[in-house]
C-alpha cells in the first residue's frame, strides 16, 4: 500500500536532480595561452611549445601536396611575430585570424628565414594588411628571382628582433638560411637548416650548399649553445640530438 507515495518520491528526487545538474553553469573553457593545440582551417593548426611560443603547421598542396612546413607564431607583449609565413596567403590569413581574434596578440611583425615558397608563400596577405615582413637582403634577391613573394623589411646576420635573437650562420639548405632562437624559452627554430629525426636523407638540395653546412652548423652551435627545445622546418620538434642528426645525415652525403 506504500509503493505509490514511495515511487512519486523516487521520481521528484530525479526531477530535481535533473533541474539541480541542468541549471550547474559549466565550467569556464580553457584560456588559449593554456591550451595545446588548434586546428585554424583545412592544412593550418598551431601547437604550443612553451609559454607564448606557438609552432604553426601548414599543409601544402599541389606539386608538394601533402608535405607539411613549421613556422612560429611568438607573443610579443600585447602582440605577436610570424616566424615564415606557410605556404600560401590562405594559410598566413587563418595564421593571423586566429591570432588577432582567439589569442589577442595580433600579428605585428613577420621575419622568413630562406626564400624558398614554403617560408614566403604568405608573404601576399601580409602586405595586404600592412604588416611588415622582414628578411636577409640575399633572401629578398633569391626570393625576387625565383618569382617566390618578397620581403620588403631587411633583416641583419646577427640580431635582436623583439624577444627572439636572429642568426645567419653561413649556408646550409640554402645560401641564405637563417635560425631563430626564443631566448626565454629556450625554443630554437632551425628552419630547414635543420632536420628532424625521422629524416632519412637531406631533403630539397637544389639550393643546398652541402660542403658549407658543416660549419655553417658548427657556427650555429656557439652562437646558440643551449637551446632547449629545436623545431626543424618540417616534422617534430626535439631537442640537441637534431643537430647531431643533420650532421649525420651530412657525412654520410659526402661519402
Amino acid at each position: 500500500m506504500h509503493s505509490r507515495p514511495m515511487t512519486v518520491l523516487r521520481a521528484s528526487a530525479l526531477l530535481l536532480l535533473f533541474t539541480a545538474c541542468a541549471s550547474t553553469p559549466s565550467a569556464p573553457s580553457t584560456p588559449p595561452q593554456l591550451q595545446e593545440q588548434f586546428v585554424l582551417a583545412k592544412g593550418v593548426r598551431v601547437r604550443r611549445l612553451a609559454p607564448g611560443v606557438w609552432m604553426h603547421i601548414t599543409e601544402a598542396g599541389g606539386d608538394w601536396a601533402g608535405v607539411t612546413a613549421n613556422g612560429l607564431l611568438v607573443e610579443d607583449g600585447d602582440a605577436s611575430i610570424l616566424v615564415d609565413t606557410g605556404w600560401t596567403p590562405e594559410h598566413s590569413k587563418a595564421l593571423l585570424t586566429w591570432a588577432r581574434d582567439t589569442l589577442h596578440h595580433p600579428v605585428r611583425a613577420a621575419l622568413v628565414t630562406h626564400f624558398h615558397v614554403d617560408r614566403t608563400g604568405g608573404i601576399p596577405t601580409l602586405d595586404a594588411e600592412g604588416i611588415p615582413v622582414h628578411g636577409r637582403e640575399d633572401t629578398a634577391l633569391r626570393a625576387g628571382k625565383q618569382g617566390n613573394p618578397v620581403p620588403q623589411q631587411r633583416l641583419g646576420d646577427a640580431q635582436d628582433f623583439g624577444p627572439l635573437s636572429v642568426f645567419f650562420p653561413g649556408a646550409g639548405h640554402s645560401p641564405d638560411n637563417i635560425v631563430v632562437m626564443h631566448r626565454a624559452s629556450g625554443v630554437l627554430y632551425g628552419g630547414c637548416f635543420i632536420k628532424d629525426a625521422s629524416a632519412k636523407g637531406l631533403g630539397n638540395l637544389e639550393d643546398a650548399d652541402v660542403s658549407a653546412w658543416p660549419g655553417s652548423i658548427q657556427r650555429e652551435r656557439e652562437h646558440f649553445p643551449n637551446p632547449r627545445i629545436i623545431v626543424p622546418g618540417h616534422e617534430q620538434p626535439g631537442g640537441t640530438k637534431l643537430l647531431d642528426h643533420t650532421e649525420a645525415l651530412l657525412k654520410k652525403a659526402s661519402h
